[in-house]
């Protein structure tokens, strides 16, 4: 392996911390814009379109910063296993916010804290096991 990222793992952590941040800022200012400025009559359609630009904007991070030793690799592949993650991560956290709270009839707020740190897992290490491995 080769680059800062692969060999040092905590500094890849805070790199996957750091681009989680980021796309989580670009997806709320894209939908702030969406509504405010585009003027949407749909905040779920707003939030749709900001998801993607959030989700490309991870993709990216995740690519050329987070995990830098694998952009030399085709981007296609990478785009559609993280992709495929991703969808995978999200019907995932919605059966066990769907479970904790619809079936358990626990409180949805640990419900969703529950899921997240499941997606927030689950995203890293199929990322840095699936998505972008080093060849």
């Amino acid at each position: 392996m080769n680059g800062v990222a692969a060999s040092h793992p905590r500094q890849e952590l805070f790199r996957f911390v750091v681009n989680g941040l980021v796309a989580t800022a670009v997806h709320y200012a894209v939908l702030t814009f969406n509504l405010q400025v585009l003027g949407f009559g749909s905040a779920g359609l707003a939030n749709l379109c900001a998801a993607v630009v959030g989700i490309t904007s991870s993709f990216l991070g995740s690519r050329f910063y987070v995990f830098a030793q694998s952009a030399q690799q085709p981007w296609l592949p990478q785009l559609l296993k993280f992709s495929g993650l991703y969808g995978a991560i999200a019907l995932l956290h919605g059966l066990v916010l769907w479970l904790w709270t619809d079936r358990l009839g626990l409180d949805y707020r640990a419900g969703f804290l529950l899921a997240t740190g499941l997606q927030v897992s689950l995203s890293y290490l199929g990322n840095k096991f699936l998505v972008f491995k080093p060849s």
